[in-house]
This record gives structure tokens, sequence and C-alpha cells, in this order.
């Protein structure tokens, strides 16, 4: 028996108060529940294509990203929040055009969506143990649990997690304790570190006591302050003040 094709050729999207874009209708009620369905719009469409650009060092694969949305053109606006969608043949990566994607969940356990996630998780967890030297490696497991336990509070809260904050939690995920902000230690920089000669204790206290490394300033106070004394032997006495200079010249003005 042949598998029966997808009719989904057109979407009704609408924009919620999360500024996400939720389906509100579709052209195969059938199979596609539109009850929590979300989707990416251009410009996070855009992001995650930034994002998922620095996996490629890692084994990140296009081809299971194309397959596991379905790309949307705009066709019409509707108002009131609302634009119906159109179905194209188009490369997210590749095309022009500005694209939603809808993601592919008609299987949510081994379709083609949930091998993305799969996918996308191993990838993060490769550049993190790149770029990070962790006392034990991060493991996907970790990673799934951690990301795993978060959406499960907002199921139960009753919130859909939107596909965008769903992928953006593993592209974006970092383990507790690590800031981006602040110069990571890479296994490249500690291999670094390591041609360094490190010091034992007694080096250190030799070298804070070595007198050639210090700056001889009170050597160079002292010579400046013989130099203005011998110059000053050379000439005549200076006054004490300015009022004691000006003394004789008045009597001498009466005199005259």
């Amino acid at each position: 028996m042949a598998k029966p094709t997808s009719t989904l050729d057109w979407c009704i999207v609408r924009l919620g108060e999360d500024h996400n874009w939720w389906v509100s209708e579709t052209s195969d009620p059938v199979r596609w529940d539109v009850d929590g369905l979300s989707i990416v719009d251009p410009r996070q469409v855009s992001h995650l294509v930034e994002l998922v650009d620095a996996l490629r060092d890692y084994g990140f694969q296009q081809d299971l990203f194309e397959a596991a949305f379905i790309p949307f053109r705009i066709e019409k606006d509707l108002g009131a929040g609302k634009v119906r969608l159109k179905r194209v043949k188009e490369s997210i990566f590749e095309s022009d055009e500005k694209l939603f994607a809808l993601p592919d969940i008609l299987d949510e356990e081994n379709g083609p969506y949930a091998d993305l996630l799969d996918h996308l998780t191993r990838c993060r967890v490769k550049l993190l143990n790149d770029l990070f030297a962790f006392e034990s490696k991060l493991t996907v497991d970790e990673v799934e649990d951690e990301i795993r336990e978060e959406q499960n509070t907002h199921f139960i809260e009753g919130k859909a997690v939107h596909t965008f904050t769903e992928l953006c939690a593993i592209l974006d995920y970092m383990p507790d304790g690590i800031d981006l902000d602040e110069e990571a230690p890479s296994k490249a920089a500690e291999e670094e570190d390591d041609d360094l000669p490190t010091l034992d204790a007694e080096e250190e206290e030799k070298l804070k006591n070595d007198e050639s490394l210090k700056w001889d300033e009170d050597g160079d106070d002292e010579k400046d302050d013989d130099k203005e004394g011998d110059e000053k032997k050379e000439g005549e006495e200076e006054p004490a003040d300015e009022e004691e200079a000006e003394k004789p010249r008045r009597k001498s003005r009466g005199k005259r």
C-alpha cells in the first residue's frame, strides 16, 4: 500500500502575543493539528542559518536541516495579524525570498524534525567539548536531559514551546558556570600555556627580591638633588624669598 502524500499546500498563520507566529489553519487539517503548531518566520530563519554555520566544522549536515522544514512564502496579508502562506520548493539556505519554515512534525518521534534536533545536539556537544576543557566531557544525554527538563516545565504550565525557542535552546546551549563574556580557556590555549616555564615558590621569591629588576627611583632622586646643589654654589646666593629681594632695591631708589 502506497503512503498517502501530504496535501499541505497553504496555511494561515497568526502573530501571537509572544511576537512569534503560530499556525491557525492548514489545507490539510486531517494530518496537521494546529493546536500549538508554531512556524519560524523569515527573521528567525536567518538567525538559525547563522547559528548552524558555526557547527559546520563539527559535522553539521545542511540536508538534514532542509528536510526538517517545509518552506512557505507570503501569499496574502489577511489583516488582524493574520497572513496566508503558500508552500514553495525553495532552499532555506539559498533562496532570496523571505521564507517561513514549518517543522515537519507529522512523526514527532522519528520524523525529520526529530532527527534534526538530535543532530544539532550532537554537533553542539562536539563544539563545546572542543572549545572548553571540562573536567569530564559533556555528553548528549546531559544536554538533552537539561533542555527537556526546562521544556517540561512549560508543558506543565500549559505553554506551547515555539520551534524557534526549541532550536535556540540547543544552538545556544551553555553548561552552568560557563560565561561567554569572559575569555574561556580552550584546549588550544591550554596547550600554549603548557609551553611556558613554570616557577616554584622559591624561584618566584628570588625574582621579587632581585634588586636588578627594581626601578632605582631613590638613587635618581638623590642624584638630581646633588646636581641642583652644585649649581647653586657656583652662582650667587639666591634671596630667601621675593620680599627680601625687593628690599635693597627700594633703599637705593631713596638715595637718588
